[in-house]
Parts: structure tokens; sequence; C-alpha cells
């Protein structure tokens, strides 16, 4: 099979297989991205051993597959291992005698890594007496760790202080693809959709593969979301459960802050979560903010003003948005819910919003069409102090070369027509921010439409506009 995109990941592997070094590497990213996909393509499946974690089991059972995968790799069957240390000692002399079966780099898949170290298990400690008094001193070696867990991963081997402290050599994060990476995805399905009906589809899934992988030729965007999401037995009707209780302990507290930042999509301040959710100020929502954040779920977005008390949380998940606003409310109801909503009043709100959040989720493309590509910037937010005239923008690219983009997104069929209130509210927003800041930059006001603008007399209220295309860029690397 082929993988689409991922060039980067790809060149990171390629080199590892190069490396006359041993190679420790970590996969991680959002459940359903596509990294169980990516290793085992990239690989062909060619492991010298591969193991992969079950949910929701204790040590025992996790040593039962184990055993299994050892034996199925060609290890003795006598003495199956009791504890993680044996395990890896028994992995040891599997890879030792393996070496004349293959051919360059022995490579070692250990997928969904958090479900394998439970808590008190011994996992841990195993793995890295494993690498650290057999593993790093193998040239041939690459193991690769994989998991959707991905605060476990960054908190137990990245910010590891122990003897797994800087022993990753390569981290992959794989993202949700881009709109040009759905775009060729759907060229590799045969299923021929304009980029408009590509920009439909993620506004629902984002760039999550499997979802991506679940849409059937000779079907309408319209007829796939309603088929996935709200016919009988559709695949995705339980995946908002599912997908939370998979990554986190104590998963309603996760629940209770996404469900709060999607009934704010411009996000709340961690006051403004406190009240939303009734969850007490302290550690237990600090540790709920951090894993949402570094799984993919949410984002901390700095305000402007660089005053950390105006940090923004803002909900990043555009499947989880999705079925907040329309599945729970919709759930046995209509099988053709999707076709019976789509373009009525509650769609196109939806639609707007999620669309920003499309727009914060493709700056690399926003910036090379503006042109910007290789100038340094910073990307925030900001909200007028002023109770008086409340406004925010929820997009401000601060660059180098003296000048700040203040951004304004629009999701329409046709070409946005910019009216004398439309103008007046943009410029004001400007003014305010401009007077508030205290900024001595050039302040630009740009607009991201699907369909471009309609050029009259206000149109030139933005100096520059983006249009769907823009966003289709492919980004570089």
């Amino acid at each position: 099979m082929q993988i689409i995109g991922r060039t980067e990941e790809q060149r990171v592997l390629t080199r590892c297989i190069e490396s006359k070094n041993p190679e420790f590497v970590a996969v991680y990213g959002r459940r359903r991205v596509g990294k169980t996909y990516l290793v085992r393509e990239f690989f062909e499946n060619s492991f010298a051993f591969q193991l992969t974690g079950a949910a929701s089991e204790g040590m025992g059972m996790q040593l039962d597959y184990f055993n299994k995968s050892f034996k199925r790799y060609g290890g003795s069957e006598q003495n199956p291992a009791q504890n993680w240390p044996d395990a890896f000692e028994m992995l040891k002399g599997l890879l030792e005698n393996s070496k004349q079966r293959y051919k360059g780099k022995l490579v070692v898949f250990l997928d969904e890594i958090a479900w394998l170290g439970t808590r008190r298990s011994g996992f841990l400690s195993a793995l890295e007496h494993f690498w650290n008094s057999w593993g790093s001193t193998r040239s041939d070696l690459i193991l690769i760790v994989c998991g959707s867990a991905s605060s476990w991963i960054v908190k137990k081997l990245f910010r590891n202080r122990g003897g797994l402290h800087n022993r990753v050599t390569k981290r992959l994060k794989l993202d949700p693809f881009t709109l040009a990476e759905c775009e060729a995805f759907f060229t590799y399905k045969e299923i021929n959709f304009s980029r408009r009906l590509i920009a439909d589809a993620y506004l629902v899934f984002g760039g999550i593969p499997f979802y991506l992988d679940l849409f059937e030729p000779g079907k309408s965007v319209v007829q796939n979301v309603d088929a996935i999401c709200f016919a009988s037995n559709a695949p995705l009707a339980a995946e908002f459960g599912e997908l939370y209780a998979s990554l986190f302990e104590h998963e309603a507290n996760y629940v209770e802050v996404v469900k709060a930042l999607a009934s704010r999509r411009s996000g709340l301040t961690r006051n403004e979560l406190i009240e939303a959710t009734g969850l007490s100020s302290g550690g237990s929502l600090t540790e709920v903010l951090e894993e949402l954040e570094l799984s993919g779920f949410i984002r901390r977005f700095d305000d402007f003003t660089g005053s950390t008390d105006r940090y923004l949380y803002q909900l990043m998940d555009f499947f989880s948005f999705f079925y907040l606003t329309f599945m729970a409310p919709a759930r046995h109801q209509d099988s053709h819910f999707w076709a019976n909503l789509n373009g009525r009043g509650k769609y196109h709100a939806w639609s707007g919003l999620s669309f920003e959040l499309l727009c914060l989720t493709h700056i690399d493309q926003i910036k090379d069409g503006l042109g910007i590509s290789g100038v340094s910037t910073s990307v925030s937010s900001w909200r007028n102090p002023s109770k008086d005239l409340r406004m925010q923008i929820d997009l401000v690219i601060d660059r180098r070369d003296g000048i700040i983009n203040l951004c304004e997104d629009k999701y329409t069929l046709e070409p946005f027509e910019i009216d004398k209130r439309t103008a007046e509210k943009i410029t004001a927003r400007k003014d305010a921010f401009v007077v508030h800041t205290k900024t001595s930059k050039a302040v630009h006001n740009i607009m991201i439409s699907a369909a471009g603008v309609k050029t009259n007399a206000h149109s030139h209220v933005v100096e520059k506009v983006l249009t769907l295309d823009d966003l289709f860029r492919q980004r570089e690397g």
C-alpha cells in the first residue's frame, strides 16, 4: 500500500536505517492519525519483533501477549516470561539469534506502549535496563515505540529524569493530514471530490486518516457523513466516548473540559474553564489541560500581549466539535440528519466556526500564501480588554519584518461581499488592537475567504485576500 504524505517522517526513518548508531524512535500523536500504519508500511512489516499493548489489561495479560509474539518471531516455547525484566532478557536472546535472518537493521516495534507500561508493572524500568545495558550498544538496532497516549510518551520518555533521560534519538509527532494530503488521499482512494467538498469533509473529521478511510466512492460528502455518523450502526456512533476512555484515566474530567471548549469555540481562559466545568483549580486541572494539549485535542494559545493570565484554551479536534454540536443531541433520531440539516442556519454557524479552526491548523499555508514563509513569526490571539467593546481576534500573525496581520475567516459558497457594516467592524477591530497593544508596527487586515472576496467600495479594508486554494498549498519538507 501507499503512504500518503508523511514526507519528513519517512526521511527520518530512512536516516535511521542508514545510521551507524543504535536508534530509539518514539512515534506519537492523536488516536487514529496513522502512526501504526506508517511504521508498518514503511518497514513493510519486516520486524525482528513486534508487540502491541492491549487497552485496559493488566500486566499478566500483557505478558501473555508478549510470550505469544515471542513464539511467533521464533522464540522458544519454554519458560514464558513472568515479568518484564525476564521478557526483555528473552528479547535480547531472540534478537542476538535473529541477526542471521535479517539483512541490515533489526527493527523492534512496541506499539501502544502506554498500555504495556501499566502502573507497578515494572515495564519502564525493564525497558530502561534493556536499552542502557544492551540496545544502546547495538549499531544494528532500531527500537520504535509508538502510542496514542502522547502525554505518557512525553512524560515517561521525553521528560524522564532517570535512566531513560535523553535516550530517545528521534521524535516523530504525527499530525493530522493537511488539506493537500487529504486531496492526495482521496485521489488514491479514487474518490473524486472538488476542493470545496474536501474542505467540507475536513470540517467534520479533520485530517484523521482513519475517519477519511471510511468514505465510500460514489457517495457525496453529505451521504458519507450520514453513513459514517448518523446511520444505523454508523461506525463512528460511539467514537467520541471510546476516544477519550482509551486515552485517559478518569476521562470524565477531560470530557467536561472538551465540552466547555466546544461551547465556546473562541476559547476560554483557565478561570473561565473552572467556572464552566466546576472543576477546582489546582494540579488535577493542570494535568487535564496538559494531557489534552499533548494529545492534540486542545491548545493553549498565547495572548498577543504576553499576559499569562489571559492564555486561551481552544478545542482543536474537529470530530469532537462536530460530535458535541450535532451527534450527541441527534442520537437515535435521523439516519439522514446531515442531509436534512445541510445548508440551514445551524449548519452555517457551525461551518463558520469550524473553518476558523481549519485556518488555525494551516498556519504554514497561510504564511506561504502571504509570501512570508521565510519570515520569522509568532502566532497568537487577542481579546479586547475593554468591557465596552468586546471583540476577539483568533489569529494574529506578528512578523519580524515589521508587520502584524489580523486575520478574518469566511466560509461561503460565493465570493464574500464586504458591506459597509462589515468594513466598519474590521476597521474598529484594527483600531482597538492598535490602541490597546500600543504596537508601533504596521497592522494589516487579511481575509481568508473560501471563495474569495467580491471587489466593491469596501473591499479595500483588507490588504490581502487568501482563498481555499491557498490552504491547499503543499507544506514544505
